[in-house]
């Protein structure tokens, strides 16, 4: 059975909207102001080397694959050649390599594809999906870069829910420009 991984840039109070600036945010890119040196990006890299599929919204889906495809590289060529399941009611034929729509039961199918995947599948963004996952209690680790900025306003990884959701820290360390790395798993009771 594999474990479902959220990972999220995001700021000291909670934004996770527009990190790299491609959505019109009128704070986009506000991860590009800090450096997290060699640390984070080997911390990302190794993430993403250890991934054995993405699980990803629409939104978020269409944006990595307008960007990915065309990358070089040891993350490029690992994002683009493993299985990606994207949740949506609207995506009929995806067209990046490995690509399957997953358009019933967001629980039913996070669950078939966590009983089908012996490894990490791991959410990147996908704002909606990631809350809805957290939601359901179906996130078995959250994995947060946390950034040395209040944003004040725009799209907030915690919105409501309907109950307490224990959780424990297993890791923590600073990178780069102050940039916290906290890896928190599912805890029980």
């Amino acid at each position: 059975m594999g474990k479902l991984a959220v990972t999220e840039f995001v700021s000291v109070d909670g934004v996770f909207e527009d990190p790299g600036g491609a959505e019109g945010y009128e704070h986009g890119g506000w991860t590009f102001e800090y450096d997290r040196g060699d640390d984070g990006n080997k911390f990302k890299l190794d993430e993403v080397m250890a991934s054995d599929a993405l699980l990803l919204g629409r939104k978020t889906y269409e944006g990595f694959a307008a960007a990915w495809p065309s990358r070089e590289g040891e993350f490029a060529d690992k994002f683009n050649n493993m299985p990606k399941y994207v949740v949506s009611t609207t995506l009929k034929e995806p067209e990046w390599t490995n690509s399957t729509v997953l358009a019933g039961d967001l629980a039913q199918e996070a669950g078939r594809l966590r009983d089908s995947t012996a490894g990490n599948i791991v959410v990147h963004g996908s704002c909606q999906l990631a809350q809805t996952l957290l939601e359901r209690d179906l996130v078995d680790e959250l994995r947060l870069m946390v950034f040395p900025v209040v944003l004040g306003s725009g799209k907030r990884l915690f919105g409501q829910t309907s109950a307490k959701r224990r959780m424990r820290l297993i890791s923590e360390r600073v990178v780069g420009d102050g940039v916290a790395i906290l890896i928190y798993e599912r805890a029980s009771g």
